[in-house]
C-alpha cells in the first residue's frame, strides 16, 4: 500500500499525466485536431492525383489541337458550333421533362 502512495504522490508522474491529458484533450493539437487533418491531408492528396491527371489530359488535348488541323475542325464545330460557309447547323434539344 505503501509503494501504491509512493507512486501516486510522485510529482514527476503527476507533471507527466497532466501534461499527457493537456495534450490529449485541451490543446490546439488535440487527438480529434490531429484526426481531421490527416483525413483532410488524404483528400487533398487524392484531389492532387486527380489535378495532375487533368492537367496531363488537357496539354494532350492542346498539343493535338496546336499540330493537328482536323482535330482543330472538330474542336470548333463542336464546341463553338462553326460551320462552313455553304452548311446549315441545326441543335436538337431534348424536351425538358
Amino acid at each position: 500500500m505503501k509503494r501504491f502512495l509512493s507512486i501516486i504522490k510522485n510529482k514527476y508522474l503527476i507533471s507527466l499525466t497532466a501534461f499527457i491529458v493537456w495534450l490529449s484533450f485541451f490543446d490546439h493539437n488535440d487527438i480529434a485536431s490531429q484526426f481531421h487533418l490527416t483525413q483532410e491531408l488524404h483528400k487533398m492528396e487524392d484531389e492532387k492525383i486527380y489535378f495532375l491527371n487533368q492537367i496531363t489530359d488537357d496539354e494532350l488535348a492542346m498539343y493535338e489541337l496546336m499540330h493537328d488541323p482536323k482535330t482543330l475542325e472538330k474542336f470548333a464545330r463542336e464546341k463553338y458550333l462553326m460551320k462552313k460557309d455553304n452548311e446549315e447547323i441545326f441543335v436538337i434539344v431534348p424536351p425538358v421533362k
